[in-house]
């Protein structure tokens, strides 16, 4: 399974492709993820963790909206935290309690909002 499909490569309001949202990945899927992403870390084995900062707190507002957008268009939503120019995200599958291959598709998207910029 690759984490890093081609829709990643588009819209981050893109809907995601057909994955198996149920199936946990393995432990090397997520190190390979990891190598090339030294802003997510993985918390517990069990879920991603990654924090933005921005200059107030409007714009840590505007991102949370923008989050929310990729999220509905994934049908995944992640755990947000809100404080003075900064935006904690974590992400897992609850049905699974774990990481699946939408984890890291929804990472994928959010840090693609960064570029979008």
């Amino acid at each position: 399974m690759n984490l890093d499909s081609p829709a990643d490569e588009t819209s981050p309001e893109e809907p995601a492709p057909t994955i198996d949202r149920q199936k946990k990945v393995s432990s090397e899927q997520i190190h390979h993820w990891l190598e090339s992403r030294p802003d997510w870390r993985v918390e517990e084995g069990h879920h991603l963790v990654r924090s933005y900062r921005f200059a107030d707190f409007v714009s840590a507002l505007e991102r949370i909206d923008r989050i929310g957008a990729v999220a509905e268009a994934l049908g995944h939503h992640p755990d947000l935290e809100l404080s003075w120019g900064r935006v904690g995200v974590k992400i897992y599958t609850h049905s699974v309690d774990g990481l699946t291959a939408i984890d890291f598709q929804l990472a994928t998207r959010i840090d693609g909002l960064e570029q979008a910029d």
